[in-house]
């Protein structure tokens, strides 16, 4: 039986890191005018977070696998509230990309020592459930941050959202510290860095878990491709959407957030690459629909396409307890260190197509990563099925 506190507690981290990671994607276009600079700069304040997110993880989790879970997630929590207010502070776009770079490095303490944490002290089925919770706090996180970020800058303007953001980070953290068991399974690796490099090195020879890095890297090079550039999309005529607007076209990932607990509980049944290839589809068709000339029926293909992502996501996360026996926190490290350079590739690399072929190029290149995320499920996942 699930632990109540235990499960809100995980939810709620999942939901304080991605609060804090894509909130500029919903004003992007305000931002670019205030600072001056063009969208393929202003697409760095995602970039340089993610790069520090994908440098970081795999030390997060090192330093996770010898000291533990819970003081670690909770420390994290609360820092990250300070480069938070800075970047509020910000008066230059290098000024603001360095906090957020910090903010970056933060966050990987939240993120994969949650994942480890579930793993650790979720057995069996369990961990198949509180993952799809964690997945849906990440989901939540990340809407709500996008949805304040487009309605607060419409508002009071793009640095009271940091602000906004810095005290609800404080709240989650008194939560997750009030409301998180300390961990109960955990069993620290000892032997300095040389331990960490041993486990790292088991890692990089784990096909089932390189195949699902590889499926994370496409997972969020899609999702923040797809979401950075439909702003400038429906920014630009015929739309002409404000930030308030294009902050409430971000309510499609609370489609994600029901989808992913229900997939993980199905994948349970019919096994993870029969769900991930249903997501993937899924994915692909919403793409597709964004095509459209219909405001309508662009953020239906965005709902489907959000919901087909996240699902991926979902079921990633809980194969990694499953593809590895121990270093548990290490492995989630490097899936998220694939995972983030995957994001911060996606922010800026679709630029080059979207000048050329705007929209409908970027909407191709995503559709071609979806296909091979596709093949190497099919290749990698489908031995572990039975026993998932």
């Amino acid at each position: 039986m699930i632990n109540t506190l235990r499960a809100a507690a995980v939810f709620i981290a999942g939901f304080a890191t991605f609060l804090n990671l894509y909130t500029p994607q919903a004003f992007l276009p305000t931002l670019a005018a205030d600072l001056h600079v063009t969208p393929t700069q202003v697409g760095l304040s995602l970039t340089v977070t993610l790069l520090a997110v994908a440098i970081m993880a795999p030390i997060a989790g090192g330093i996770s696998d010898r000291f533990g879970r819970k003081n670690l997630i909770v420390g994290a929590c609360a820092l990250v509230i300070l480069p938070t207010l800075l970047v509020a502070a910000s008066r230059s776009l290098p000024a603001l990309l360095a906090w957020r770079f910090v903010q970056g490095m933060l966050l990987p303490f939240i993120f994969t020592v949650t994942v480890a944490y579930v793993a650790d002290e979720c057995p069996g089925a369990d961990m198949i459930r509180v993952s799809g919770l964690y997945s849906s706090g990440t989901i939540f996180g990340g809407f709500l941050g996008r949805f304040i970020g487009g309605i607060v800058a419409d508002l009071a303007g793009w640095r009271a959202v940091f602000v906004v953001l810095a005290a609800i980070t404080a709240l989650a953290a008194g939560f997750v510290a009030w409301a998180m068991p300390p961990e109960q399974r955990f069993t620290p690796i000892f032997g300095g860095p040389g331990a960490t490099i041993r486990a790292y090195g088991e890692h990089i020879r784990n096909k089932r878990l390189l195949a699902t890095c590889a499926i994370g890297f496409g997972m969020l090079f899609c999702t923040v491709a797809c979401f950075t550039f439909v702003n400038f999309h429906l920014a630009a005529p015929p739309f002409l959407l404000s930030p308030a607007h294009l902050a409430l076209v971000f309510a499609v990932y609370l489609v994600g957030m029901i989808m992913a607990p229900l997939a993980t509980r199905a994948a349970a049944v019919i096994g993870r690459p029969r769900a991930l290839h249903a997501a993937l589809l899924a994915a692909a068709a919403g793409m597709l629909l964004t095509l459209n000339g219909s405001l309508a029926i662009i953020i239906t293909g965005l709902a489907l396409a959000v919901g087909g992502l996240m699902v991926v996501q979902a079921l990633s996360i809980g194969f990694i307890g499953a593809a590895v026996s121990r270093a548990r926190s290490s492995a989630v490290g490097l899936y998220v260190t694939v995972f983030y350079i995957g994001g911060a590739i996606g922010g800026v690399a679709p630029g080059a197509v979207w000048h050329v072929f705007g929209w409908p190029g970027v909407v191709g290149l995503i559709v071609a990563i979806i296909a091979a995320m596709a093949l190497i499920g099919a290749i990698a996942w489908r031995p572990l099925a039975a026993s998932a």
